[in-house]
């Protein structure tokens, strides 16, 4: 693979797993620990901080996709970035929208049980950490 289109790729790809590890795995947690944080409070928070993430998440998904594109890349790289790319589009066509009616739920008032959604937006995000660190080491391998 191209090493200019592989270190633009590979850095980006880091850099989004960064975001996730701190985002989803660090961020996202800990505040339902706050003191005075209650369930409503913390999923507004949620709702701002996970949108500020996928429109970042997007942003260096292009920049991944054009990048490993450009690159002239090996099968293993167009594979792990395709499936990025379709767990992102997953994650975010298809399970955000029914967390964030869910959530449009409990900020009106409803009292409502534990989501399961958000078990497997956290499945998703666990397999999508994984293929992020596939994909930054096979770029850094090309």
């Amino acid at each position: 693979m191209d090493q200019t289109a592989s270190a633009i790729a590979a850095a980006a790809t880091f850099v989004w797993a960064g975001m996730v590890l701190a985002i989803s795995f660090l961020e996202a947690p800990l505040k339902f620990r706050a003191p005075g944080v209650t369930i409503p409070v913390g999923l507004g928070i949620g709702r701002i901080v996970f949108r500020a993430l996928n429109l970042a998440e997007t942003a260096l998904a292009v920049v991944v996709v054009v990048a490993v594109a450009a690159g002239s890349p090996p099968a293993a790289t167009v594979v792990l970035t395709a499936c990025l790319a379709v767990l992102l589009a997953v994650q975010l066509g298809v399970v955000r929208p029914r967390l964030n009616r869910r959530s449009d739920r409990v900020l009106a008032g409803e009292d409502l049980p534990r989501s399961h959604g958000h078990l497997v937006y956290i499945v998703l995000e666990a397999a999508k950490l994984a293929l992020l660190v596939a994909l930054g080491v096979t770029l850094l391998a090309a």
